[in-house]
């Protein structure tokens, strides 16, 4: 996949997640939250020539891009969409944290697709 690809699977993967949280489908659209996290972070990887391959790479690069911007706040908005990953197999959020959660994974990938671009 290029680039441009993971930047639109990202945003594509925000809007499914809000269709799946309306019509009931907490678990999917849970996955869909990660998901759109991690295609930005691939995005801007490989923008930059950086490893993504796996799990722990891609929390290198978010790391990363925190220290080249000063902004610890990208570290934060990545373990929140981790934990909607964690969310997807053993269903331990509260509807109430999904619902602030999910602004803050949306304000992340929105900031690391300004950066991929």
């Amino acid at each position: 996949m290029l680039t441009l690809e993971h930047v639109q699977t990202a945003r594509q993967f925000l809007a499914d997640a809000d269709e799946e949280f309306a019509a009931g489908d907490v678990l999917q659209a849970c996955e869909k939250m990660w998901g759109a996290a991690t295609h930005a972070v691939i995005a801007v990887a490989q923008r930059r020539g950086w490893r993504y391959g796996g799990h722990r790479e891609m929390k290198v690069a978010v790391e990363r891009l925190a220290r080249e911007h000063d902004d610890p706040s990208l570290n934060a908005g990545f373990s929140v969409a981790e934990k909607f990953h964690a969310n997807f197999y053993h269903g331990f959020m509260e509807p109430f944290q999904m619902d602030t959660d999910r602004d803050l994974v949306r304000n992340f990938v929105a900031r690391v697709l300004i950066l991929a671009e």
